[in-house]
């Protein structure tokens, strides 16, 4: 497969993304897309706390941080696959 293959792959796995509501999804799953997500598209987290850190932001970087040794490619990879098996179902 070929990089250009993967962004596309991953281009229309974020459009799929898009059409889903947050509420048809699990908090897990959402917080796992986020992190794929945040991997595949910034590379590394960064921990930063700023004066407006509250707890939803809490969950969100410490989900990012513990995928965080992936690379950018195995996180669209696995976003893929998770979007995947939502919509195949």
């Amino acid at each position: 497969m070929t990089k250009k293959d993967l962004d596309t792959r991953f281009s229309e796995a974020v459009d799929k993304a898009l059409l889903m509501t947050q509420a048809a999804l699990p908090q897990d799953v959402q917080l796992r897309l986020y992190a794929y997500y945040k991997q595949a598209t910034f590379g590394t987290a960064k921990y930063n706390q700023s004066e407006n850190f509250d707890l939803r932001n809490a969950f969100k970087t410490n989900a990012w941080m513990q995928i965080s040794h992936i690379s950018i490619d195995e996180a669209k990879e696995k976003y893929i696959e998770i979007i995947d098996s939502l919509t195949t179902k």
